[in-house]
């Protein structure tokens, strides 16, 4: 364990962003390493699993809030609006935690390999879920670690590892859960077709009647379940996209905040400051005042662009 914690300090030393976050040169693998919690993260979580190794985060996806620490592991199944917030990290003991993105074509093999289990009812649907990280996925993502270092290594060994993650996870406490999402006729998956378009297509007006019919669903069930399962409407969650890809644009590539509302589809500046100040707490260019006034007090000249928070 000391040898991956070290592993992850010293190579989100060279590569993280202001945030503590590292994306790395194997796909879906991506780390963080904070010192002094930087206040709220907004992020949007893309299926993955997080191998928390030291320090606490808490974090809220819609109604359900729940603080995670070193030796557990977060399950998020879905595209969902995170605000993470670390709660325990410092210079000597920061937080440390190691993420890797879930794929769904190794889900459904493996899903219909170890056979079907009883569905779950749409009331049942949730997107985070933790356990006691088990030594074998720890394992998986200690060699996933080593890769960096064999980049040549890393087509021919990757997808081996990958499947065996995506096993132990299946093969877990909440392998169940894992199992109806990775079926396609669930009300998950179907939901999770959906919101890849709202993913792709954010900066457009995307009619919910489409949304609907890539579901599979009627307007009135659609609402339903895609509320119960995001805590959002189509709506807001699009909005949610919007304003998260702004905030981004103007931290890491110095956009105004007109120019970045214009970019992630918003035809009102007014608008776009009234539901930004609404969700990060300040207007526009107050908040990247603010953000950028911390960063430095804080940098020790780590920078990347890229998401705010996924691990």
């Amino acid at each position: 364990m000391d040898a991956l914690k070290n592993a992850v300090c010293d190579f989100t030393a060279r590569h993280a962003n202001r945030d503590g976050l590292a994306l790395t040169p194997v796909p879906g693998l991506r780390m963080m390493c904070v010192e002094s919690p930087p206040g709220e993260l907004h992020s949007i979580y893309r299926p993955l699993v997080c191998l928390i190794l030291q320090g606490a985060k808490q974090l809220t996806v819609g109604t359900q809030q729940r603080v995670f620490s070193a030796g557990q592991s977060v399950i998020v199944t879905a595209d969902m609006p995170v605000v993470g917030r670390i709660v325990q990290a410092s210079r000597a003991e920061p937080y440390l935690a190691i993420a890797v993105e879930l794929e769904m074509s190794i889900l459904h093999e493996l899903a219909a390999q170890l056979g079907s289990v009883r569905p779950q009812r749409p009331s049942e649907i949730r997107t985070l879920f933790a356990e006691d990280t088990e030594a074998a996925a720890l394992d998986c993502a200690s060699r996933l670690m080593r890769l960096l270092d064999r980049p040549e290594a890393t087509p021919l060994l990757r997808p081996g590892i990958m499947r065996e993650l995506h096993y132990w996870l299946l093969s877990g406490p909440h392998g169940a859960a894992l199992r109806t999402v990775a079926d396609p006729d669930s009300h998950a998956s179907r939901l999770g077709a959906s919101i890849a378009i709202l993913r792709t297509d954010y900066r457009s007006r995307v009619p919910v009647e489409r949304l609907a019919a890539v579901a599979a669903m009627s307007l009135t069930a659609f609402h339903k379940h895609f509320k119960h399962m995001t805590s959002l409407t189509p709506v807001q969650y699009q909005k949610r996209l919007r304003l998260i890809e702004a905030r981004r644009l103007m931290l890491d590539e110095a956009f105004s905040a007109s120019s970045a509302a214009f970019e992630v589809g918003y035809e009102s500046v007014s608008q776009f400051t009234r539901e930004y100040a609404r969700l990060f707490k300040a207007p526009p260019k107050r908040d990247a005042l603010r953000v950028r006034g911390a960063i430095g007090r804080n940098d020790d000249g780590m920078r990347q662009d890229g998401p705010a928070d996924a691990a």
